[in-house]
């Protein structure tokens, strides 16, 4: 790795050690607002799962038939669809609370287009929740949370 990529690295990284400076909500649009929450907390996991060993391979997957995934990535062998889940405070409960069975539904959608896409690989997959909490001039709190859901058992018969 070059110098000049080390020290870039490092300049991303230090991202989510240092606190978030918020943008004048009031003065925007609340699409405006929820977009750059949204964004933020994308870009922080992103960072995130790369700080933790992860390597992302794309980012906002949108199938043609309705399914989406905010990020896929690999932990060693491990294929991971993620959904990033971004909060200002917890007040009215954790990010991942809003990851309900719809929600789910629309990510394991997204996941099978995936697959299809390489000719439904021989590979290990799972589903992954990641927790971004930001707080105007704190450091934002991010938690990985692996096997956050399964697929439903459809058809066991027994």
């Amino acid at each position: 790795m070059s110098r000049l990529q080390q020290c870039w690295y490092r300049w991303v990284d230090r991202e989510l050690d240092r606190g978030t400076e918020f943008p004048d909500r009031d003065a925007m649009e609340t699409g405006d607002w929820n977009r750059w929450v949204g964004e933020t907390g994308e870009r922080l996991a992103g960072k995130a799962l790369w700080r933790n060993g992860f390597k992302v391979l794309y980012r906002n997957f949108r199938a043609k038939e309705g399914g989406e995934v905010d990020i896929v990535c690999r932990e060693g062998d491990v294929l991971v669809f993620t959904e990033v889940k971004t909060r200002t405070s917890v007040e009215f409960g954790r990010p991942a609370e809003a990851v309900d069975r719809a929600k789910q539904a629309l990510i394991i959608r997204g996941a099978n287009a995936w697959l299809r896409e390489l000719n439904h690989p021989e590979i290990i997959f799972r589903f992954d929740i990641v927790e971004v909490v930001l707080s105007g001039g704190k450091a934002p709190e991010i938690q990985i949370i692996r096997e956050a859901f399964v697929t439903p058992q459809v058809g066991l018969g027994m």
